[in-house]
């Protein structure tokens, strides 16, 4: 047993937090304590269930409104919403596009999907997200710039977008990320999939890419069953994403005529029913969060070894899910720690494997990544659902 570190100790600091009512504790869970019901019987009482309908129109004028962006297009999945991104901001087959090497498959599935290049860049531990000043003293060394932009000198491809990743809805430093991105001439593209509810100095997440994405699975913030968005603040590229996103299907009373090889990922009624009703109740779901988080920083502190994640300096976070870190000295316990805490019912999970790590990527060029790596040894999920917020007791 290594001095310093005691998962046991580890453990009872978890039960301390979540309610003695919980058997088995998911990761995170939804809550429907809204209007789910009723909005889905209208959508079965009237026969809109589909890909076109009244919730659908009023879920995207919601985000919009929400968030702060002129438009949302609601779309079939996070994923989906990401390589409509992607592609409106003109990302091509052989494109390189620089990614977090330390996030969800999606990202650089996205990428993959238009025939571009996922190029993995670090992260810095403050914010879990790309390190804006680490990038920029790679990309002076790497690249070079022409006349269709941004070159990487070792591949002579084009270096197209970065597509930052606001990790568990803590923001990544937006603003010297910016200055990056102009100063190279890259695209920003901010990956919000986990981010709705947080804001990055008084401004929602999203607002800094000209386009951004966002996800509504089952496990998020909000939940459409399945679903994701397109946030922009260019309303010829919401036009556009509309467009492509129903089959670029030419408007008319009853002629099927499209002008363009496009998409079939509208999001169906039913689903915008379920997420208007998770919308109307987010100010309480982000309170329940962040209640849970503040009790969890609280019950952690002088806990040897290992630490609470907190959002960023200048950002609130949604704290969609809870984090702890593992000191560098103590990562050998860290399966120890996910073993104890599952068997005991508790669900807790380690951070993705890496995207340079899996068989699919391993070619894909990559900057220094020690601090990622470093995240990966040592991170662990927790219990985040909002209800436990709500449940929680204090035991002090």
């Amino acid at each position: 047993m290594i001095t310093g570190f005691n998962r046991e100790a580890v453990l009872d600091v978890i039960q301390s937090v979540l309610s003695r009512e919980h058997g088995a504790v998911s990761l995170h869970e939804p809550s429907f304590n809204g209007n789910e019901w009723a909005y889905i019987k209208e959508c079965l009482d009237t026969g809109w269930v589909s890909s076109v309908g009244g919730f659908v129109d009023r879920f995207e004028t919601d985000l919009a409104a929400y968030t702060g962006v002129k438009r949302a297009v609601a779309v079939v999945n996070g994923t989906a919403a990401l390589h409509i991104c992607l592609l409106l901001a003109g990302i091509q087959a052989d494109d390189e596009v620089l990614i977090p090497a330390l996030t969800f498959i999606a990202t650089a599935n996205a990428v993959s999907y238009c025939g571009a290049i996922p190029h993995f860049i670090d992260c810095e531990e403050r914010t879990l997200g790309v390190d804006p000043h680490k990038l920029a003293m790679y990309l002076e060394k790497i690249t070079v710039q022409q006349a269709d932009g941004c070159h990487n000198r070792r591949t002579g491809r084009r270096i197209k977008a970065v597509v930052p990743m606001h990790t568990f809805g803590h923001p990544v430093d937006l603003d010297p990320l910016l200055e990056v991105c102009r100063h190279f001439c890259i695209e920003l593209i901010e990956d919000a999939a986990e981010s709705l509810g947080s804001f990055y100095k008084g401004r929602h997440t999203g607002n800094w890419g000209r386009l951004s994405a966002l996800s509504f699975n089952g496990n998020k913030i909000i939940t459409t069953g399945g679903g994701g968005a397109v946030l922009t603040n260019d309303e010829e590229l919401a036009e556009r994403a509309k467009h492509l996103t129903t089959t670029a299907k030419v408007p008319h009373r009853w002629e099927f005529k499209h002008d363009m090889v496009a998409f079939n990922y509208r999001l169906p009624n039913i689903n915008a029913a379920l997420g208007c009703a998770q919308m109307e109740q987010m100010p309480g779901f982000l309170a329940s969060k962040r209640r849970l988080s503040e009790l969890y920083l609280a019950a952690f502190k002088g806990v040897a070894g290992i630490s609470f994640v907190t959002e960023p300096a200048g950002a609130s976070s949604n704290y969609w899910l809870n984090a702890l870190l593992i000191d560098e000295e103590f990562v050998t316990e860290r399966d120890n720690l996910l073993a104890l805490t599952n068997n005991m019912g508790i669900m807790t999970r380690p951070a993705w494997t890496l995207m340079h790590r899996l068989p699919m990527f391993v070619e894909s060029p990559c900057m220094d990544l020690s601090v990622a790596e470093s995240l990966e040894r040592r991170l662990i999920n927790i219990p985040s659902s909002a209800f436990l917020g709500r449940d929680t007791y204090a035991t002090s």
